[in-house]
Order: C-alpha cells, then sequence, then structure tokens
C-alpha cells in the first residue's frame, strides 16, 4: 500500500519532469540543444517554477489546480508556455495526493470520472487567459461560453481534435500504456534520462498524429511528421549509442523549425510520462 504524498513532493516531482523535458533533444520543440525563435527555455524554466505550487495544492479541485497554475505562469511569463502541461499535470497532480489505497492509475480514474461543471468552469478561465495557439471557436462547449457540463463531458467533444482532450477521456492511457513502457525501456537500457525522455518523445511523434500540428496546419501536415518521426524513432529504438544520433535529430529539428512545425502535444505528453514515473517512484520509496 502506498501513502499519499505532500504538495512538496508533488511540486517538485513536477518541476522537476519539466525541467528534464527541456534537457531531451526533442526535434521541433523546445530544448537546451538549439535557439527556437519562437520562445526560450528560461520562459519554460520560470513556467515550471510558477506553475508547481498551484498546481500541487492540497485540498483543491482539478479545475482549481489549472486555473491557479495558469495564471501563476501567466502572471510572471506573460504568454502562454504551459497549458497543455498544466492540463495532463493537474489531475496528476490530484491522484498524487489521493489518500486513497488505489494504485496511481486508479486513483487517476476516480478522479477524472468525478469532475464536475465547477471543474470545467476553472478550465475554461484558465484557457481564456492562456490564450493558446491552435484555439478556434467550436459548435458545442466553447470555452468562450460559460459550460452547463462536466469537464470531463467538454474534454469528450474536444477528443477527436485534441490528443489532452483525448486521455482525459481514455484515463491517460497513452501515459501509462505508451509513455511509461517507453521510459522504463530507455532506461533498462541504460539510457541517461535526456536521452529516456527524447525516447519517449520519439515513440509519441512516431505513433500519434500531433494534435497541435494538426489543428495549425491540418491532418496532411500531422501525418506528413509522423511519417518522417517514424524513420528517425527506429533508428533511436535499435540505438546502443543514442548520442551518437544527436546530428540527425538536429537536423531534423531544424527541418521542422524551418517549417514552423512544434509537436507540442507530443511533448506535454512527455512531460506528463515523466511526472507520472516520478509520483510513482516516490510512491514506492514512500
Amino acid at each position: 500500500m502506498t501513502r499519499p504524498l505532500t504538495s512538496q513532493q508533488v511540486a517538485q516531482a513536477f518541476r522537476d519532469a519539466c525541467l528534464a523535458e527541456l534537457d531531451a533533444l526533442k526535434p521541433g520543440n523546445v530544448h537546451r540543444f538549439a535557439d527556437d525563435p519562437r520562445i526560450s527555455v528560461p520562459d519554460f524554466e520560470t513556467s515550471a517554477r510558477a506553475a508547481a505550487p498551484a498546481l500541487a495544492m492540497p485540498r483543491i479541485s482539478v479545475g482549481a489546480r489549472i486555473r491557479f497554475a495558469v495564471e501563476a505562469t501567466m502572471s510572471i511569463v506573460g504568454h502562454n508556455t504551459n497549458l497543455g502541461i498544466i492540463l495532463l499535470g493537474a489531475p496528476l497532480a490530484a491522484a498524487g495526493l489521493d489518500p486513497a489505497p488505489l494504485d496511481l492509475p486508479k486513483r487517476l480514474a476516480k478522479i477524472l470520472g468525478g469532475l464536475d461543471v465547477e471543474d470545467a468552469r476553472q478550465t475554461y478561465v484558465a484557457v481564456r487567459r492562456a490564450e493558446p495557439g491552435g484555439l478556434s471557436k467550436v459548435p458545442k462547449h466553447d470555452v468562450s461560453e460559460e459550460p452547463e457540463v462536466t469537464l470531463r463531458q467538454a474534454m469528450a467533444a474536444a477528443e477527436h481534435r485534441d490528443r489532452v482532450a483525448w486521455n482525459y477521456i481514455h484515463d491517460f492511457a497513452d501515459i501509462f500504456d505508451v509513455g511509461l513502457p517507453r521510459l522504463e525501456k530507455a532506461i533498462a537500457r541504460r539510457h541517461s534520462l535526456p536521452h529516456a525522455a527524447t525516447f519517449v518523445y520519439l515513440g509519441f511523434l512516431a505513433s500519434l498524429p500531433d494534435t497541435l500540428i494538426e489543428r495549425k496546419f491540418g491532418t496532411a501536415k500531422a501525418a506528413e511528421v509522423l511519417e518522417e518521426a517514424r524513420t528517425l524513432a527506429a533508428r533511436f529504438d535499435g540505438s546502443n549509442d543514442p548520442a551518437a544520433l544527436g546530428p540527425e535529430l538536429l537536423e531534423f529539428d531544424r527541418s521542422l523549425k524551418a517549417r514552423g512545425l512544434n509537436p507540442g502535444t507530443s511533448a506535454d505528453l512527455t512531460v506528463a510520462t515523466l511526472f507520472a514515473a516520478s509520483l510513482r517512484a516516490l510512491e514506492i520509496a514512500g
């Protein structure tokens, strides 16, 4: 049986996951190995530190975690850097703090099943505050309106166009069935944490059309990036020396950024995977 974690443990686990993801060379996304004219690594570092305490507050709802974390980020950074990370991180943080004698996936499923209209209202406020890229008017449960459904019902309406929303409906299956097994495989092969995070990121990028790219540029472009990623992911998967693939990863990184393509959803799922892994490790250690 595991014991619930403290707010300080959950906040530190979230910060560590965000910072570790920046240490991974993630083609097309923000990382320490190449400049990105769109946004800077320090902005993401500041965002992680700003959002973590709010995300890990005790005895508040998932919607409140999302709203407070976004407001904390925006008050310091001034633009959206981490909405997707926060949306995935808030239920995981709540599950980490939950005292129920269940494993992490079951506690998370319980929390997702209990989301209500107030969670939706708080989340809508946060999304409007963050103004994420690729967001457009939709005919049902648009964030510009006051919600009349629970947060999970709102996510169900968006799951076909947003993989973060899809995970709310499917109990974070991408994290537990794709991300964590890949992370464990990489660690078993004695990859460093940055290389393991790249391994996870490429796994998402090569198996799921990135929905941020899809919303901004269409399904054909998202499918094109997925196909490009498959070859590189296969080479990375089969290599015992991932560092040797750095030049190829950087070339793919330059190509994606030259085309304005940012696989932001794949990066968000990578952070959530690292966060979930840390929460599980802390529970086992405790």
